[in-house]
């Protein structure tokens, strides 16, 4: 009988999984689907491995009042059907932060899940859902071993003084390092470096993984050496709705000045800053890349100056550039974004081929340019899946 693998990315207003036979070792998952819109009005959307959309079925029933947990009880039965009782071997769960003492995919049990619940201050955007999925899945089937798969874990092959903010030693010794983000992404950009870069993949590389959620990774030999992402998921580029690095200087004043308490403070700046601040329109790239509103396109000059100044600054660590990758959302399927972002690197000797990043090519920089620009597709649901297989191979779990 086939078994399966069930990746699960549970973020703030959506939820992705994927499904993978755990026979072989395909990037192509059996099933794929999202459910956006939580907290909304939930939209279902699954496909098969040819691309075909599957029946909704049982999902029609999610509405307004539908939470996480709620999406999951629905879609766990739904994939049942689907694939005659889903015979699972375990249930991969990307989780945003593992903080000091978790680096590499990880076997829930209950000090697990305590540990990770006390994360939560410091990614309070996606680690509570990361946690209700992982309990949700638990309620269903309790038996089915679930992994722990780290976006913080990439990330700490940093060097210490990478890592390090300028704060009294005690803050240190307690965690206040930067951490990162987003390292699944930018662990599958890694392993797939040399099948696009050849001898430059284990050189000096920068990953922007730009979307609604934005950060930067300087890579020597496919490891992380520095990262925009700090001890939280709000620093470094501006993204969607979150403000990116801000003097904390501001946030002084909001409190002294503004009276704003805290809470209203994280709400300003994870929610109501970033593109959609400063546009006063929306967070939603494409949508403001086809206004003609001045503040639209004010947002998206600052957004591409941001990143471009912020990839200047994560030279320092790798000592120049050989290549530039661009990934996610926005930087896998926006030319403009790219265009603008490049057109302030040029000092650097990167020159792109225009007609090639019209087209999202997989290469898009010019024959002569200096620094090779790349568009590549990321993908974390197989990054958890491999760590599912590596795991309960180690175990000595057969597949």
């Amino acid at each position: 009988m086939r078994r399966v693998f069930l990746t699960l990315n549970a973020g703030s207003s959506s939820l992705k999984f994927a499904v993978f036979d755990s026979d072989n070792s395909s990037t192509t998952p059996l099933t794929k689907g999202t459910i956006a819109g939580i907290g909304g009005t939930p939209v279902f959307s699954a496909r098969d491995t040819a691309g075909g959309a599957l029946d909704a079925g049982a999902m029609t029933a999610l509405d307004v009042a539908s939470d996480h947990e709620t999406v999951i009880a629905l879609l766990l039965p739904w994939l049942a059907n689907h694939f005659g009782g889903l015979p699972l071997l375990a249930v991969g769960h990307r989780v945003v932060h593992g903080g000091q003492h978790y680096r590499d995919p990880t076997l829930i049990s209950p000090s697990v899940l305590q540990y990770l619940e006390a994360l939560v201050p410091l990614a309070p955007l996606h680690q509570p859902h990361n946690i209700a999925a992982i309990r949700a899945v638990a309620k269903w089937r309790p038996d089915i071993p679930q992994i722990a798969c780290f976006d913080t874990g990439f990330h700490r092959s940093q060097n210490h003084l990478a890592q390090l903010f300028a704060l009294p030693r005690d803050l240190t010794d307690e965690g206040v390092i930067r951490y990162g983000f987003h390292g699944l992404s930018y662990d599958y950009i890694a392993s797939i470096l040399p099948n696009h870069l050849g001898d430059r993949a284990s050189g000096r590389v920068i990953v922007a993984h730009l979307g609604n959620g934005s950060s930067m990774c300087a890579m020597k030999d496919r490891k992380s050496v520095a990262t925009t992402m700090g001890f939280t998921a709000l620093d470094g580029l501006m993204m969607g709705r979150r403000c990116g690095a801000l003097d904390p200087g501001v946030v002084l004043y909001l409190m002294q000045a503004k009276g704003m308490a805290a809470p209203d403070i994280e709400t300003l700046l994870y929610k109501h800053s970033g593109l959609l601040g400063v546009s006063g329109m929306t967070n939603d790239m494409q949508v403001l890349q086809d206004s003609d509103n001045p503040h639209a396109q004010e947002a998206i000059a600052l957004f591409c100056y941001r990143a471009a100044s912020s990839l200047a600054g994560l030279l320092p660590a790798i000592g120049g550039l050989d290549a530039l990758v661009f990934t996610a959302g926005i930087g896998e399927n926006s030319a403009p974004i790219r265009k603008a972002i490049c057109d302030h690197l040029g000092w650097l000797g990167i020159t792109l081929d225009d007609a090639a990043n019209d087209r999202n090519a997989t290469r898009i920089s010019a024959a002569h340019s200096q620094v090779g620009v790349f568009a590549l597709p990321t993908n974390e649901e197989t990054v958890v899946a491999d760590a599912c297989r590596g795991l309960l191979t180690r175990a000595g779990k057969p597949e």
